[in-house]
């Protein structure tokens, strides 16, 4: 796996990946289940919204108070106790009759795997370092991708197969079997809790705070506002409390929610600009190109997997690979990928232009291939820049505040594409279809802005500050062996 690891850190990273893999699937398995689910419970729009959408809700909402419960109190309680939830939450929205169990299960489950990822992204945090860190968070990103990608196929086949009724409740239980084998493997394997922030108590206001934004931030794009200036005053008075409070404390001399760190540290910021372009872009794409194939081209559920497959094996391809070419180019490995995705998204639209309807799904196919390939080349490079600025001690919560800036920017890209998509396509699918891709292309021209940004502000390391890092980094991989 990593060959220049001993075999303790090496079983802390395949507990690391398993987990990554049954939280992210989950997820991405339900999306091509939604109308056999939606016949067979009878819910109405706003319930699938929830059940869909729900699941993200929750996961950003659990993303910063997992990271600073496990930065303040160790991280193995947390991860095990998220996996158990999320797997007892799952069986019991898979044996659901009614919209709303399915919704609370799913609420409930999201909650769980933002937990579990806080504390995934923490762990390697403790326990990689280096060029090591690097191929880490690269098998997680990749581990993670594929997953997300294969979702749609493995829902697909299963609806296909089993029927409409048990198609999607096997789509449910499909990360059960995973998340038991997690548990196991972490109980195991995990290294013992141990603290890495060195004040236990823990900013509780901070969370609440952070949690209000997160939730009015992202509560509009799952549940139409009253008016618009609701919608947007709510988040900005929330985050402008949110910033106060976090000065207040630090003057006080009591240690913040989020690290001092994180916030003057412009490579983060850019970097996790950079991750939420290009996460929103990626997540949009997917989805509109699954309602194009689906209700445009009238393919089935099977079909229509099978065109997104090839892009799921393209990134677990590319990512496996992206730290050979990180050695090449260094962060310039970033800028390639975003520019190979803004390539595939313009030739997506040209495709769905120009391409007759008996070749189009092929072309789709290719297309959405070399998007793949880009986000492989882009997503594990990228987070391991923007990880490198989190200091030791914030290390689960600068994760977590990365993957919460996705979710969010998940949100509110899929609305808006997804709303780009359908409100121009009653006239031509082709041409809406075409209208979103380039909309996708230009979100990833804006995270190449901001990684050409970043480069120009990011500065080399001192040789202290580098020696200093490598001694903390034998004592932490004493104590993992």
């Amino acid at each position: 796996m990593l060959p220049g690891q001993d075999r303790a850190a090496r079983h802390v990273l395949l507990v690391c990946l398993a987990a990554g893999a049954t939280t992210l699937v989950d997820q991405a398995v339900l999306n091509i289940a939604v109308p056999s689910m939606r016949q067979s419970l009878g819910a109405g729009p706003a319930d699938v919204q929830w059940i869909v959408a729900g699941y993200s809700l929750a996961f950003g909402l659990a993303l910063v108070p997992g990271g600073s419960l496990g930065d303040r109190y160790g991280r193995k309680r947390f991860f095990l106790a998220g996996v158990a939830v999320f797997l007892l939450a799952g069986i019991v929205a898979a044996t659901g009759t009614a919209p709303g169990t399915l919704i609370g299960a799913r609420l409930v489950q999201g909650a769980a795997a933002g937990l579990v990822n806080s504390q995934v992204i923490g762990t390697i945090q403790d326990v990689f370092h280096g060029v090591d860190r690097g191929r880490a968070l690269g098998l997680y990103a990749v581990t993670g991708g594929v997953a997300a990608a294969l979702g749609p196929p493995l829902g697909g086949a299963l609806v296909a197969g089993l029927g409409a009724e048990a198609g999607w409740r096997c789509c449910l239980l499909l990360s059960t079997p995973c998340a038991v084998l997690t548990l196991t493997l972490a109980t195991r394997w995990l290294p013992p809790p141990r603290r890495t922030s060195g004040e236990a108590r823990l900013d509780i206001l901070g969370l609440v705070l952070a949690c209000g934004c997160t939730l009015t931030l992202m509560l509009p794009f799952i549940r139409t506002p009253d008016s618009v200036a609701q919608a947007v005053a709510w988040p900005c008075a929330l985050a402008a409390l949110f910033v106060l409070h976090q000065r207040l404390r630090a003057r006080r001399s009591r240690p913040p929610l989020v690290h001092p760190a994180l916030t003057s540290s412009k490579p983060y910021l850019l970097g996790t600009g950079v991750a939420m372009a290009q996460f929103g872009s990626s997540l949009a794409l997917s989805l509109v190109l699954t309602v194009f194939a689906q209700d445009g081209l009238g393919l089935s559920a099977l079909v229509t997997a099978a065109v997104l497959l090839p892009s799921a094996a393209a990134m677990g391809v590319s990512s496996a690979f992206a730290w050979r070419v990180v050695r090449r180019l260094g962060p310039r490995t970033v800028h390639a990928g975003l520019i190979l995705g803004i390539a595939a998204a313009l030739a997506g639209a040209l495709v769905a232009l120009r391409v007759p309807e008996p070749g189009l799904p092929v072309a789709l196919a290719g297309t959405y291939m070399l998007a793949g390939l880009a986000s492989g080349l882009t997503v594990a490079p990228n987070q391991t820049q923007v990880l490198q600025h989190a200091p030791a001690e914030a290390a689960g919560v600068g994760g977590a505040i990365l993957q919460m800036a996705q979710r969010i920017a998940a949100a509110v890209c899929l609305s808006a594409v997804s709303a780009v998509y359908l409100h121009t396509g009653s006239g031509s699918p082709r041409a809406a279809y075409a209208l979103a891709s380039c909309v996708c292309g230009a979100l990833l021209a804006v995270a190449l802005v901001l990684a050409l940004l970043r480069g120009s502000t990011a500065t080399p390391r001192s040789p202290a500050r580098a020696a200093t890092k490598a001694t903390s980094a034998e004592v932490r991989r004493r104590e993992v062996t």
